[in-house]
């Protein structure tokens, strides 16, 4: 951007040097000049050289300015006896260079040429024999040095001045940034002190209890109905364990602790660990794969097992309870996971009985990250609920301030 930048001054200092030697170049030619004199055709010269000066660097404003402080004096040292008109296009540029550009300094000096320039351009005219002379050396002096030089410094205060104010903005924006980072930092923190005092104790006196349960029941004497309730019991136990590490692990990312974010989350290489603890709470779980299967991205990976958990969970929580068909699918472009259910035994029409899976928030949101399609309702047989999500394997990784919302 810096480099477009320089180009189009360097460009627009071109134009404006072309500009400036037609427009001088027209009032040499448009005067009545001394016929067959050279000297007419090197001072035309002279100042086309002069004002070609104007396409240099700015860094070079000082020396045009010195230039074209010279170049006033040419037509009556060349000519004293003819009246001439003031040279005017290439030296009101010199003077605006040297005020926007030029350091005060430099400016000052640059300002102090100019105006000998044409101070020594009407004593060698002999305009101050007249007695208004002084007032016309004035007005001269005004408009063609002055006014020129104090628009350009103008314009380089203006322009310091809006670079102050975006160097200010710039400053104010990144502070309130860090004020709503540190906000955002002490909100989560205050979420996760919550949630260990609130779900982690009752978490973990389930799992407690489960425990002591099932060792109060002692070994199973092979009853069907104390077998599976050590099995239950069994169930709660793990489950409340899983539940306690998964949390810890949430806890620790709320709390910033990079340790614990890097560290890797369950996926689909766990997926046999989650069908059994499903099984164990009792439910008839199959699972079905079609395709290859290969290696996910680490962030799809861990999508695909997430959404198909809180499938199951809504089964756990919503189905009858029999039997749960879970089944996933390796395309070519995509990967598909799908879970179906019998619906729960509740009386009332179909739209009534799929009503309670109102689980599929989390998994919506989890879909949409990927860019992936959801697809869900009651079977057209009327018995069965199914949720089908689908995820491209092209975008393998969602956008990077979404990071950290599929976990």
């Amino acid at each position: 951007m810096r480099r477009d930048a320089s180009r189009s001054l360097a460009n627009q200092s071109l134009l404006v040097a072309a500009v400036c030697m037609v427009a001088d170049a027209g009032v040499f030619l448009l005067h009545d000049r001394p016929v067959g004199i050279w000297q007419y055709w090197a001072a035309f010269l002279a100042v086309l050289v002069i004002d070609a000066a104007l396409a240099t660097p700015p860094r070079f404003s000082g020396a045009v300015a010195v230039l074209h402080g010279f170049s006033v004096l040419v037509p009556p040292l060349l000519f004293p006896d003819a009246t001439w008109h003031p040279v005017e296009a290439g030296f009101l540029v010199a003077g605006y260079r040297a005020g926007a550009w030029l350091r005060s300094t430099q400016a000052w000096a640059a300002l102090a040429v100019l105006a000998a320039g044409v101070t020594g351009s009407h004593l060698l005219a002999g305009d101050l024999c007249r007695p208004t002379s002084l007032v016309v050396l004035g007005i001269d002096l005004t408009a063609r040095v002055l006014l020129p030089w104090l628009v350009g410094r103008y314009t380089t205060e203006r322009r310091a001045y809006i670079a102050e104010l975006e160097r200010q903005a710039e400053l104010r924006l990144r502070d309130e940034r860090a004020a709503v980072q540190r906000a955002v930092t002490e909100e989560r923190s205050a979420i996760a002190r919550d949630l260990h005092d609130v779900i982690s104790h009752h978490v973990s006196a389930i799992g407690m209890h489960a425990g002591a349960a099932r060792l109060g029941l002692g070994t199973p004497p092979g009853d069907d109905a104390e077998d599976r309730a050590h099995r239950s019991l069994s169930a709660v136990e793990s489950s409340s364990r899983a539940a306690m590490a998964d949390l810890r692990r949430l806890l620790a990312i709320l709390h910033g602790d990079e340790t614990e974010t890097g560290r890797r989350q369950p996926g689909l290489n766990n997926l046999d660990e989650l069908l059994d603890g499903v099984r164990a709470a009792g439910l008839k779980v199959t699972l079905t794969t079609h395709g290859s299967p290969r290696e996910l991205p680490g962030s799809l990976d861990v999508a695909v097992y997430r959404v198909a958990q809180e499938a199951l969970t809504n089964a756990l929580r919503h189905g009858r309870g029999e039997s749960v068909g879970v089944e996933l699918e390796y395309r070519e472009t995509e990967a598909v996971v799908t879970v179906t259910n019998q619906l729960g035994g509740r009386e009332g029409p179909v739209e009534e009985r799929s009503s309670p899976h109102r689980g599929l928030a989390g998994i919506r949101q989890r879909v949409a990250l990927f860019g992936g399609r959801i697809t869900y309702g009651v079977q057209p047989d009327g018995r069965h609920w199914q949720v089908r999500a689908s995820f491209p394997l092209e975008q393998s990784r969602p956008p990077e301030d979404k990071i950290g919302e599929h976990v």
